[in-house]
């Protein structure tokens, strides 16, 4: 099966509610090696322009495709994609995305796909004219509108921030190795990068690489994470002998960033899945920490533990991942508002589920990937009417935007969206 017929599979799977982090390492895995990087950048690139390419094909359809055909649908608008954003030429892009069709075994579309194409290109400039603003931004009508009344002045570039590639962020564990000493081995190697102005631990390589292939990632001398995620070690700013818990921590890097902070620290790293819990122990096995791991559900931990166990907890919470859409693309096309609303339970209950577990004077640090207030500073109010002997920590953070109850790093070319906020149990 050719690239382009595989990501209209891949994407149609998707379309119907299946998970892109399964379905496309599934079908990845079933490609030769060499034709994956254009499967997964056809994938990745046709989610990140989604609503923008739906509005351009809806004037070429003459009627909507039935549901079954929903792997057609999603190969026009890979070849719009192609013709929108990759530098091919377009004869290359309308030939083979028409000849896509004949491996999903769907021969009567050659006519629909290469004609609506064509009809594209003769006409794009119209087409592009007629697109509404959400849609010229690749968003949902109602997350544009809801990033224009919570971020009016920084919503262009989010959305553009949204389209953009991740950055391949790695920090740097100090405890083996100093950041100089670090940079002078990319130097040698002749690979380049940009180290953070703003968070120390963090540098971006600017080509893309296996992970592999990075100098010192074999020997735990660095891990990739993004440089907003790299700010919640020193928020919680673990100390030597406190027993502290990342109470959703699969994969493991902020768990194990806390290890690289403080290593007399004894760190709990809990899940609700079992399964995730094996890449938390094998980023623990790479970089040499011997972590207590525990399936639990966060909602419950109370149960589990029983006592205030925790001098510091790290509630690194589920959420609409509205701050990380370039690494999550699927979520343009599978959020809605009422996504939102029922995070925002989840993660009420999370926090009232580990409360009971945090000592008196003990800290708990907030984390979201979402944008959304309603999943971030309604969430700690929520709580802070709900509990008692709850206080809240003023804090701030490189670059972050000062909100209600903590800080918000904005999604930028550079790094992530995420959300801080830090509890404190009176004692």
């Amino acid at each position: 099966m050719k690239p382009r017929a595989i990501a209209a599979k891949v994407l149609a799977g998707v379309s119907a509610g299946a998970s892109l982090k399964r379905i496309l390492p599934e079908n990845l895995n079933s490609a030769p090696a060499e034709r994956r990087p254009l499967i997964s950048e056809l994938v990745h690139g046709t989610l990140r322009e989604w609503p923008r390419l739906v509005a351009l094909c809806q004037p070429l359809l003459a009627k909507p495709l039935k549901a079954k055909d929903a792997d057609i649908y999603c190969l026009i608008l890979v070849g719009l994609y192609q013709l929108n954003c990759m530098r091919l030429p377009d004869h290359a892009v309308v030939s083979e995305t028409v000849n896509g069709v004949k491996d999903l075994g769907k021969v009567w579309a050659r006519g629909l796909v290469n004609g609506l194409l064509r009809s594209y290109l003769r006409d794009k400039d119209t087409l592009e004219q007629g697109l509404s603003a959400s849609a010229q931004a690749a968003l949902p009508p109602w997350w544009w509108d809801e990033l224009g009344r919570q971020w009016p002045a920084d919503r262009d570039n989010i959305a553009m921030a949204y389209r953009s590639h991740p950055a391949f962020t790695l920090r740097i564990n100090g405890a083996k190795q100093a950041l100089p000493l670090y940079l002078s081995r990319l130097n040698e190697a002749s690979i380049p990068y940009l180290a953070h102005e703003l968070i120390d631990s963090a540098v971006t390589l600017t080509i893309p690489m296996n992970v592999l292939d990075v100098p010192g990632f074999s020997e735990g001398a660095v891990s990739v994470q993004d440089a907003s995620a790299q700010l919640a070690g020193p928020l919680l700013a673990p100390s030597a002998n406190e027993t502290i818990l990342d109470a959703c921590s699969a994969p493991g890097g902020k768990a194990c960033h806390l290890a690289e902070m403080q290593h007399q620290a004894n760190i709990i790293a809990a899940d609700s899945s079992v399964e995730r819990l094996q890449r938390v122990q094998e980023n623990c096995s790479r970089l040499g920490f011997n972590l207590r791991l525990e399936a639990v559900d966060a909602t419950v931990a109370y149960k589990h533990f029983k006592t205030a166990t925790f001098d510091a907890i790290l509630a690194d919470v589920p959420c609409s991942a509205s701050g990380v859409v370039r690494r999550n693309p699927d979520v343009k096309l599978l959020r809605s508002t009422t996504d939102i609303a029922r995070f925002a339970k989840q993660q009420q209950a999370i926090i009232a589920g580990l409360w009971p577990t945090l000592k008196p004077g003990g800290r708990l640090l907030y984390v979201t990937c979402s944008l959304f207030e309603q999943e971030n500073d309604a969430v700690i109010e929520h709580c802070l009417s709900h509990l008692p002997d709850a206080r809240l920590v003023c804090i701030s953070t490189p670059g972050g935007k000062a909100t209600r109850t903590g800080s918000q790093q904005l999604p930028s070319l550079a790094s992530d969206g995420l959300f801080f906020s830090l509890l404190r149990r009176a004692l």
